[in-house]
């Protein structure tokens, strides 16, 4: 009996997500473009620092100009090492929609590094390449959790909520 209760109560969970669903579906594929779409540019970058450029002539490339107003090695080190790993494994995450708060998050800090070096640079900079991520990643942090239902943390929250209640 119990068996059919939780069977019964499974289908009754699938039949309202499939309510919400039909009624959400651009919101949904609106959330996981943007997701999918965020996460692949950043997968590109840090993928292009960590294997093909190698972190340590990022390192090298971004401490020359840094250099020159005195800052010291280690910013650029620690930085070069964070802004690639960060956009990897991050980005990689934001694709498959996995700790996407934490990801926006450091994706956010990692902007935030990446102005301040450019900042320190050149005062006046071109943000071509930092405000078209940083407006994707607002409008993510922005839009209701509730939409992205086609990813691993909304997979994830249907089995805890499964877990409790049957």
């Amino acid at each position: 009996m119990s068996e059919k209760k939780g069977t019964s109560y499974y289908i009754y969970i699938i039949k309202q997500n499939r309510m919400v669903l039909s009624i959400h579906i651009r919101e949904m594929n609106v959330v996981l473009l943007l997701r999918v779409f965020l996460g692949l540019l950043f997968v590109c970058q840090g993928y292009d620092k960590v294997s093909r450029i190698k972190v340590k002539n990022v390192v090298q490339n971004i401490h020359t100009p840094l250099a020159q107003h005195g800052v010291p090695e280690f910013f650029s080190v620690i930085g070069a090492y964070f802004t690639s790993y960060v956009e990897l494994i991050c980005g990689t995450t934001l694709i498959l929609g996995f700790c996407k708060y934490w990801s926006l998050y450091l994706l956010g800090a990692d902007l935030l590094f990446v102005a301040f070096a450019f900042s320190i640079v050149e005062p006046i900079w071109d943000m071509k390449h930092i405000f078209p991520r940083l407006i994707l990643l607002i409008i993510l942090l922005i839009l209701p959790s509730q939409w992205d239902v086609l990813s691993i943390d909304y997979a994830w929250s249907l089995i805890k909520f499964m877990r409790t209640t049957l």
